[in-house]
């Protein structure tokens, strides 16, 4: 059984209602209408995000690769998530050959990555040479006091404003922003007087 963190969310150990769990499934379920071709999950976890969208777009995808740079997390993906369409690989999503080694995606889905990344341009630029052109990436971050400044998760390098979040994908066609809060997502700009403590971006290449 693998352990958790206090970060991950690993299914079997969570009670089927726990909103930490419910609100990581509505971030994939809100993916899938975006989701086609080549897709790459990165930071998959434990593999449940993974798993998920090999079964519910079977028919539309060729395969979903999850990639983690915890090799546990990927071990427990391969035996946990199995799916014909899905593999699994420990990787650094940082690493400057990732596309040479990864190739190119028609998806990317990154949910829960940047807020642990302090080589951030890094990770900006792997999403966008793993993209192929047209392509459609899809990350999601919480929000907090603003880059370089401390916030409440000792797992977290920083969490962005929205500002700051938004000014990340200006080198995208077109770029839609979302907002949640719990199960519910919606669209930019949000509502007024309503917290939304995580961000979504939808940006096609």
């Amino acid at each position: 059984m693998l352990q958790d963190t206090g970060e991950r969310v690993i299914p079997d150990n969570m009670d089927s209602m726990n909103m930490l769990l419910l609100e990581h499934l509505a971030r994939y379920q809100f993916s899938l209408p975006h989701v086609h071709g080549r897709v790459l999950d990165l930071s998959c976890g434990a593999g449940y995000g993974t798993q998920f969208i090999a079964k519910r777009l079977k028919n539309e995808i060729h395969e979903v690769i999850g990639i983690d740079i915890d090799k546990d997390v990927i071990h427990y993906a391969k035996g946990r998530y199995h799916h014909p369409k899905a593999s699994y690989y420990v990787k650094d999503a940082t690493d400057p050959s990732l596309p040479q080694q990864l190739g190119q995606f028609d998806s990317i889905i990154s949910f829960e990555t940047l807020e642990h990344i302090a080589k951030e341009e890094k990770l900006l630029q792997n999403y966008y040479q793993l993209l192929k052109p047209g392509g459609t990436l899809i990350v999601s971050t919480p929000f907090g006091k603003g880059r370089g400044k401390k916030c409440g998760s000792p797992f977290h390098v920083h969490q962005l404003t929205p500002g700051e979040f938004r000014d990340l994908f200006t080198s995208y066609q077109e770029v839609s922003f979302f907002y949640q809060n719990g199960v519910l997502i919606e669209p930019h700009p949000p509502k007024e007087g309503v917290y939304y403590p995580l961000g979504i971006a939808v940006s096609k290449k």
